[in-house]
């Protein structure tokens, strides 16, 4: 995914715990997705008022031992900041190996507890890990043993909110800098209603900051989440891969992003599945059903282009134009940095 390895080996990096110290409103976190919050996708969300965004979830021991897997799987530059690496992983070693090769190109180290499918929790990765909290424990305190940038967890509820509340005292208790509680359990599906309780007694009992995933489609659902919890901040996945402008205030995505994602996806190099998804995700309430069905069955990106072009007036030289004006404002030498070595 990268134009070129740089050769600095390190990142002026954002202070996020400074950046929920200083904040004015509840901060707008694009959640970790698979496949999906890949570096072009997370410079769009930016422009649209996104302030902290994640990476896909990573395997932390497979991150560690190669750098096929380093290459593959996260690209970073100088736009993308603040970035937290999200990692799944069994115990600590592994994950604070990880932690170690991305800490001087990341604002923070994220351990997934959360990730309900099968694969991952036979894995003992994920949501295995709510029913161990002193192995996430150990995650912690061998990560922020090792890295000095900060270490958070997010996790999901418990049905029973008392193992909930001792998982949370649990991570506090060796240092935890910050947690985001996705309010359904790991058997809960994702058309179930996120528990607001639970996320509350996660904020209640927390000495620092959280942030509440789970249910964010518009900002309207983030404010009423902010106001029935308290929490810092809200995550948004389903809702920002459908959206990215979400937090900017738009209801449906509007034509501007798309043409944005498209020149960001083409000039970093995105594949034909993952761009075609995106796109697919982002015309889903805007698109008549017949319209939805030819544009879904294409599947090169030529044809893709060939179809905004005809159907929506897409522009790319019109918008490279205004990209590349927009790069000399910052640093026309900096290119993406991959972790190789």
């Amino acid at each position: 995914m990268s134009e070129e390895n740089a050769s600095s080996r390190s990142l002026p990096r954002t202070d996020i715990m400074q950046l929920f110290s200083t904040k004015t409103r509840p901060l707008n976190v694009c959640a970790p997705m698979v496949r999906y919050s890949k570096l072009p996708f997370r410079e769009l969300v930016r422009r649209y008022n996104c302030d902290i965004v994640y990476t896909p979830m990573i395997l932390a021991d497979v991150f560690a031992s190669s750098n096929y897997a380093r290459e593959c799987e996260f690209s970073t530059n100088y736009l993308d900041d603040p970035v937290v690496i999200q990692f799944a992983a069994s115990n600590g070693l592994d994950l604070a190996n990880a932690a170690e090769l991305a800490a001087p190109f990341v604002s923070g180290i994220d351990i997934n507890c959360g990730c309900p499918q099968k694969w991952a929790i036979n894995e003992k990765i994920g949501s295995h890990l709510m029913s161990d909290p002193e192995t996430v424990r150990d995650m912690i305190k061998q990560v922020k043993a090792r890295v000095d940038v900060p270490c958070s967890i997010k996790i999901r509820i418990h049905r029973d909110l008392r193992e909930t509340e001792e998982f949370v005292k649990r991570a506090l208790s060796v240092g935890v800098d910050f947690i985001t509680v996705h309010g359904r359990t790991r058997r809960q599906k994702s058309t179930e209603p996120v528990s607001l309780e639970g996320i509350k007694l996660v904020k209640e009992v927390s000495t620092v900051p959280v942030l509440a995933n789970g249910n964010v489609f518009t900002m309207e659902d983030a404010n009423d989440i902010v106001a029935a919890t308290g929490v810092d901040g809200t995550m948004s996945a389903r809702g920002i891969l459908e959206n990215p402008a979400l937090f900017a205030g738009h209801t449906v995505t509007p034509w501007e992003c798309i043409e944005d994602y498209v020149d960001l996806a083409l000039s970093y190099g995105t594949n034909a599945f993952i761009f075609h998804h995106h796109l697919m995700y982002m015309f889903e309430k805007t698109m008549s059903n017949a319209e939805r069905r030819t544009f879904n069955s294409l599947t090169t990106i030529p044809a893709v282009l060939d179809y905004l072009e005809e159907h929506y007036g897409l522009d790319i030289a019109r918008k490279r134009v205004e990209r590349a004006e927009q790069k000399l404002k910052w640093d026309p030498t900096t290119n993406n940095t991959s972790i190789t070595s």
